[in-house]
């Protein structure tokens, strides 16, 4: 009778139809949008068919109001990000830089696309793959290569290495899959108590979409109606296993069930930023939580140890690299003539200049000294020290942020 009833409940659908949306149907061509001269003029331009899937959900609209200096900003800080893990990437093969280092290659337009929506006085919390989000809510290249490195002027010090990042308004950076989730809705749950008018980005990876205190965080969130956005970052891999096999249901956006939900294309840093828009103006009304899905791609292995190939072809590599967001991005600009092709070689020469300078700034940053003091630092809050520990003089050099 039991075995009967699992058969028959697996037939019925998992979830209610997307609401219609006729808004899909039409879309302005780019011969039909006028670009100004002015950089800080605004303008609107057109967002692909596919760039959302909704449930029980509107979609946001399919244009977006930007200005000629935001998409260039867009631009740049998408290369910054990309140079910076390329960095990162050889210097993790000279050696020097040790453990643990995961790379966001390829999911670029998620980071800068939430960040050019949302407000610093807005909150943003991650799971381990997290350079990009730490230098777009405030840190430094050098900080961030310092802390690779395991230096004291790294962003935590060089105690927190890769997985653990942190600035004002960013919570990480977090190394236990999915224990950042709770976290995050729990950081909502200050602001709406605070009657705080921000909201709350808590971002995981589809590896730790399947876990209990995800589904118990949607539970809270929508209980109390929350000012949070879940966000699954589903780079289609959780470490080596891919998404069909970890997953028996992969439309994470789905997943929330009294949650509405939005699959974004994340590889479209415009569709990430319109959708962050949405999302602000959405939560901020008092409607409650979203569940969003970011449909990305990372082109590197899990972590560095991993090459990356043993579990996905080459061909799908090349694949998905023939999508890659930046690239993608450059040739809108130039075809809506935002950016010459000479103006887009300056700034790639100019990024990877900068890169370069703060790379070698991070490399000359001292070793941490090497004496038994420096075990205690960053443990206790300055003051609450134990009575053994008091007195003690620390180098404020190394608290500086």
């Amino acid at each position: 009778m039991l075995s009967r009833s699992l058969k028959l409940s697996r037939s019925l659908p998992l979830v209610r139809p997307v609401l219609p949306c006729t808004s899909r149907r039409f879309f302005a061509q780019v011969s039909d949008v006028r670009i100004p001269t002015e950089d800080d003029r605004p303008f609107e331009v057109p967002l692909p068919e596919d760039s959302f899937e909704t449930y029980h959900l509107d979609p946001p609209p399919y244009t977006i109001e930007t200005t000629k200096n935001q998409l260039k900003k867009l631009y740049y800080d998408m290369n910054v990000i990309r140079r910076m893990e390329i960095a990162a990437d050889s210097l993790y093969k000279e050696r020097k830089i040790r453990g643990f280092c995961h790379l966001s290659t390829g999911q670029e337009g998620v980071a800068v696309g939430i960040e050019h929506g949302i407000t610093r006085d807005d909150k943003l919390i991650t799971a381990y793959r997290s350079h990009g989000f730490t230098l777009m809510r405030g840190g430094t290249i050098k900080s961030i290569i310092g802390e690779l490195l395991g230096r004291q002027g790294g962003i935590s010090y060089g105690k927190g290495g890769s997985m653990h990042m942190f600035c004002k308004n960013f919570f990480g950076g977090n190394g236990i899959v999915g224990a950042s989730v709770p976290v995050g809705t729990g950081i909502a749950f200050a602001q709406q108590y605070d009657e705080n008018p921000t909201i709350t980005f808590n971002l995981f990876g589809d590896g730790a979409a399947n876990q209990g205190q995800v589904h118990e965080s949607y539970n809270m969130a929508k209980l109390w109606e929350l000012p949070v956005i879940f966000g699954c970052e589903n780079n289609k891999y959780g470490m080596g296993t891919s998404v069909e096999r970890a997953s028996a249901m992969t439309e994470y956006y789905k997943r929330g069930q009294y949650i509405p939900g939005l699959r974004i294309n994340a590889m479209d840093v415009l569709a990430v930023l319109a959708s962050t828009r949405f999302a602000k103006d959405y939560v901020q009304s008092g409607k409650g939580p979203l569940v969003y899905e970011y449909l990305t791609y990372r082109y590197a292995g899990h972590s560095m140890s991993d090459p990356g190939i043993a579990y996905r072809t080459r061909e799908e590599l090349q694949a998905h690299r023939a999508n890659d967001p930046i690239t993608n991005f450059r040739e809108k600009l130039i075809e809506w003539g935002v950016l010459t092709e000479d103006e887009a070689k300056a700034v790639d020469k100019d990024v990877r200049s900068m890169i370069n300078q703060e790379v070698q700034n991070a490399l000359n940053m001292p070793d941490p000294p090497n004496t038994f003091d420096v075990l205690y630092q960053d443990i206790y809050v300055r003051g609450s020290e134990p009575r053994q520990r008091r007195g003690r003089t620390v180098d404020e050099t190394y608290y500086q942020g």
